[in-house]
């Protein structure tokens, strides 16, 4: 659900300056932006830790397709930091132009102290909706994040079964 929804946000910013933060859409389309993937080789794809990312550039549309839930705390980063996705988020923050957006999807219940900074609101989405799974062929219907909030990834239905979409403004 994940793709169209991002794809839409991209459509609308051609010709604009975009920032990918993990090569997700590379797969499903032709993609003209930069990427930056820490481990992932592809066409326009930068390979360093987004922590670590410099850019001259000021970007009006920065997206994350599930990749966040992964910054600073899977078997790859020795040691787990899981307060390293704020720096991330701080860091892309600051590489948005004026009026840029930075535009995430974070899947529910898949890293349970991302989920935790959500619910404290130490990631200040200027807007953020939450979507739950309610079928196996892929149904979602938008709820609050108190009702999402408790979901399971990979329970009832294969991979998330609840997903945050996030918008920051700059």
């Amino acid at each position: 659900m994940e793709i169209p929804i991002i794809w839409e946000w991209l459509t609308q910013y051609r010709d604009k300056r975009i920032l990918e933060v993990g090569n997700v859409l590379s797969h499903y389309f032709e993609v003209d932006h930069d990427v930056v993937d820490r481990y992932e080789r592809g066409r326009n794809v930068i390979n360093t830790d987004v922590t670590e990312f410099n850019s001259n550039k000021k970007y009006d549309l920065i997206i994350s397709i599930s990749t966040l839930e992964h910054i600073g705390w899977f078997w790859y980063e020795e040691p787990q930091n899981y307060g390293k996705v704020l720096v991330a988020i701080e860091k892309l923050k600051s590489m948005l132009a004026e009026g840029g957006k930075l535009v995430v999807t974070i899947p529910v219940g898949y890293n349970f102290k991302l989920d935790e900074l959500i619910d404290k609101g130490e990631i200040e989405f200027t807007q953020m909706y939450c979507m739950k799974r309610i079928s196996r062929d892929n149904r979602w219907v938008e709820l609050s994040w108190d009702e999402v909030k408790h979901m399971k990834y990979d329970t009832p239905y294969p991979g998330a079964n609840g997903l945050v979409i996030g918008v920051i403004e700059k």
